[in-house]
């Protein structure tokens, strides 16, 4: 256990920082399953439309360094080819 002030101070703050990481990834994990099931579904036009506002979820999450921009990346273009592979 911490023993200093800021020590403590600095527990409490990484378990909010982490707290709200946890629920970033939980979104972008959500996001990205919602394309998906879009793409399961068969719908190429509705994919494309969720795979719009699922990019802006993960390029935001991207920005403020929870994944990687690599990752992200990494995503949005799997995704993508994944639509763009649907008859």
């Amino acid at each position: 256990m911490a023993n200093t002030v800021q020590a403590r101070k600095r527990a409490r703050q990484a378990l909010v920082a982490r707290a709200h990481n946890m629920a970033q990834r939980s979104e972008l994990r959500t996001a990205i399953k919602k394309v998906r099931a879009a793409i399961a579904a068969g719908d190429k036009a509705a994919a494309a439309g969720v795979l719009q506002s699922s990019m802006s979820v993960i390029d935001s999450i991207a920005d403020k360094k929870i994944i990687h921009k690599n990752k992200a990346a990494r995503h949005k273009s799997r995704l993508a080819q994944a639509i763009k592979a649907m008859a």
